[in-house]
Order: structure tokens, then C-alpha cells, then sequence
């Protein structure tokens, strides 16, 4: 019997310019309900961001207390995204995001994706594409009925 992985708990985005990154996500990830969280000064410039569920660290792409192998474009992740419990939430999210300067997509239904799939879309400053989704059906089938779920 495979270990389930009940969560991730934590995420390196590597950025060009700390200063930057840092600027956007003060902005963005209060929105989503991440707080900024210390830092020890053992370790190279970063930021961080922790809610209950995640922490979301900001570190420079040539960050030395990295492994060299993890500097590297290809495994850096393309896009991540972040799930709220409805649609009314993306909207909310989407607002707050763009009265903190952040250009955030018009929130919409892809149903291309699944008929109750709704999102906005936005980039971080290195070109990182963030969305903010809705915890739709097949999301929560997956969710509350594992064993019924056939891989959709």
C-alpha cells in the first residue's frame, strides 16, 4: 500500500530579483490569506509565506544554500495554482488583487476544463503564472471520494 501524501508542504519559486518578488508578493499573498513568516539570517535572502496549509518560499535563482542541481529552469515550476472554497471567492480574490496594483484576468468559467471550473489568472514578476480556482466538483470528488474517482 502506497504512503498518501495528505498535502504540499512547502514550495521554492526562484526569482531573478528578491527585491522585486518580495514587493509582489507582500501585495498578493495576504490576499490569499499567507502571512509573512521570519526568516533566519543562516540562510541566504528569502521570504516567506505561510498559511495552514502551505509555506510559499520566495529565494534567488543562484540562492548558494541551494543545490546546484535546483538552480536549473527545467523542474521550475510553470504554474501554480491556488484553490478557494467557491466562485465568489475567486471574485474576491481577484478584486483584492487588482486594488493592490496586481493585474489580475477577469474571473471566468473554463469549461474546457470542467464545466464548473472558474478562474483568474495572473503573473508573478518573473513570469510565473498564479490562478486562483475554485474548489469545484470534480476537485472535491477527488477530494471526499477517492476511491470513485477514475482518474478525471
Amino acid at each position: 500500500m502506497p504512503v498518501e501524501v495528505i498535502c504540499i508542504d512547502h514550495v521554492f519559486i526562484p526569482v531573478r530579483d528578491l527585491t522585486a518578488a518580495e514587493a509582489f508578493y507582500d501585495k498578493v499573498m495576504p490576499v490569499l490569506g499567507f502571512r509573512k513568516g521570519p526568516v533566519s539570517g543562516k540562510v541566504s535572502p528569502r521570504a516567506r509565506y505561510d498559511n495552514r496549509h502551505l509555506s510559499y518560499w520566495v529565494v534567488l535563482h543562484d540562492d548558494p544554500d541551494r543545490p546546484a542541481e535546483s538552480h536549473a529552469a527545467p523542474g521550475s515550476p510553470s504554474h501554480l495554482c491556488f484553490r478557494v472554497v467557491d466562485e465568489q471567492a475567486v471574485d474576491r480574490a481577484c478584486k483584492e488583487l487588482r486594488a493592490a496594483g496586481i493585474d489580475a484576468t477577469e474571473p471566468r468559467p473554463y469549461t474546457q476544463y470542467s464545466a464548473d471550473y472558474y478562474a483568474t489568472f495572473f503573473s508573478d514578476p518573473d513570469g510565473l503564472l498564479l490562478e486562483v480556482i475554485n474548489f469545484n466538483a470534480r476537485r472535491r470528488r477527488r477530494m471526499f471520494d477517492w476511491d470513485a474517482e477514475t482518474g478525471s
